[in-house]
């Protein structure tokens, strides 16, 4: 019985993803099971009765008090206007002339069209719908294959988890008391060199598979340098704009994100109004969609607070370090290469937000006492590359079978005639890039770190 009350918070975390195999709501499972297991604690005279009396508390000032998780409801709410203001079509447009004579320019247009409303939404959910409606029955049309067309849109649609403003970063940052700033300067460099590795694959594919990534006809857009100019005005200044509003006031120190946010609600709002899509109708579709989401998510961090503080209290941070040791990974490096393999097999099962917020709190504490200089220049900042890289990693959680979230709003928007294993086929190459960029990541530490050390966020 003493060895069951001193690994009581094993045997937590085994329960808890039992039942979220079974398929009950993960909000519920997370503070059900912290729950009971505060209950067996009690029992077991490890958990003490006044302890439940810090968790409306914790709650309250960890989550519903907190300011920078405010910039969540923003930035959900910028997404879903830009997925509906019409921005998206014009730009993939623009780009496809200009990549017109690449080979797989297509496929290209759609990867850079990701990455520019990466930078405006940070919601995936609506990127991958959206690009899946705007750009598929083009590239279908254009004689691109069914894998190729997917496994580009799923894995552009997923890069707004990754390049700011990201709602992973906020949560990731107020969960590991590391500025939002910093953490989104940090992920512009892992993010770009991203959507860089999937464009030089891309233009590899098509040049020595051309049939399945066909050139566009040169005579497609406008043909003289003024009609060229207007599009490329009109195409690239809306969320150009949005960008500036956005990240530059952060990076430029100007505003806090929570306050960016605000601001970028505003410059969506504009733009939708400038493409004469702001109406009622559009407005009540935006603020149900977004009231939807952020239910969502922060129903998910209540959950994962009370699993976290009980987890904690029953010693859980000691226990998975003794079995750590138990099973010969001692080393800083060891647990790191563990942390990382664990996120990636997780991401085959849960959603992002469910890892980050289960695996952080356990493995963060027990790397924060490892020395990793002069691998990084200064040790302390090893949880901002830390946090990155499990934030690179998460990407997969998205693409990877059977339960990525990117695949499921896919299939709910191609037509009858592309199936799952089109899907499943389509995105393993992007997500063995994915793991690629990751390696670099790990190896060139100064990714991450040199733009939040040139902005003096790391000072």
């Amino acid at each position: 019985m003493e060895w069951i009350a001193d690994h009581l918070s094993i045997f937590m975390f085994l329960v808890l993803t039992f039942i979220m195999f079974v398929g009950y709501p993960v909000a519920f499972v997370l503070g059900g099971v912290a729950l009971g297991f505060g209950v067996l604690g009690i029992m077991f005279d490890v958990f003490r009765p006044a302890q439940f009396g810090s968790l409306i508390p914790r709650i309250w000032g960890q989550a519903v008090q907190n300011q920078v998780l405010i910039a969540v409801p923003m930035f959900v709410f910028m997404g879903t206007i830009l997925e509906k203001s019409g921005v998206a079509d014009e730009l993939l447009k623009a780009l496809q002339v200009i990549t017109r004579r690449v080979p797989g320019g297509l496929a290209m247009s759609v990867t850079l069209l990701g990455t520019i409303m990466a930078a405006t939404t940070g919601i995936v959910g609506a990127s991958v719908i959206m690009l899946t409606l705007v750009a598929l029955p083009t590239m279908l049309a254009s004689g691109y294959s069914k894998e190729l067309s997917v496994g580009t849109i799923a894995s552009a649609g997923t890069l707004g988890i990754l390049i700011p403003p990201s709602i992973m970063l906020v949560i990731m940052g107020d969960l590991m008391t590391l500025s939002v700033g910093t953490l989104f300067t940090a992920a512009v460099l892992p993010g770009l060199l991203l959507a860089a590795v999937y464009l030089v694959y891309i233009g590899i594919f098509a040049f020595l598979n051309p049939k399945k990534a066909p050139p566009l006809a040169s005579d497609e857009g406008p043909q003289n340098v003024v009609e060229l100019g207007r599009m490329m005005l009109r195409s690239f200044l809306p969320p150009a704009f949005l960008i500036f509003v956005v990240l530059g006031s952060i990076f430029g120190g100007w505003a806090t994100p929570t306050e960016a946010g605000g601001t970028g609600c505003a410059g969506a709002l504009l733009l939708a109004w400038w493409n004469k899509r702001l109406n009622m109708k559009m407005m009540r579709e935006v603020i149900e969609s977004s009231a939807l989401t952020n239910a969502l998510v922060f129903f998910i961090i209540f959950g994962a607070t009370l699993f976290s503080f009980v987890f904690r209290a029953l010693g859980g941070d000691d226990v998975v370090a003794e079995l750590l040791k138990t099973v010969g990974i001692d080393t800083g490096w060891e647990i790191l290469i563990f942390v990382m393999v664990l996120v990636f097999i997780m991401g085959f099962f849960f959603d992002f937000l469910e890892i980050c917020l289960i695996v952080l709190p356990i493995f963060a504490p027990i790397l924060l006492k490892v020395d990793f200089t002069p691998h990084i220049a200064e040790n302390k900042h090893f949880m901002v590359w830390f946090v990155i890289l499990v934030a690179v990693n998460l990407q997969s959680a998205f693409l990877t079978p059977p339960f990525g979230f990117a695949l499921f709003y896919m299939k709910a928007t191609v037509p009858p005639s592309v199936t799952m294993m089109h899907i499943y086929r389509g995105i393993v190459p992007f997500v063995m890039l994915q793991v690629l960029t990751l390696a670099m990541c790990i190896y060139w530490p100064e990714i991450i770190l040199v733009l939040p050390r040139h902005f003096g966020f790391l000072d």
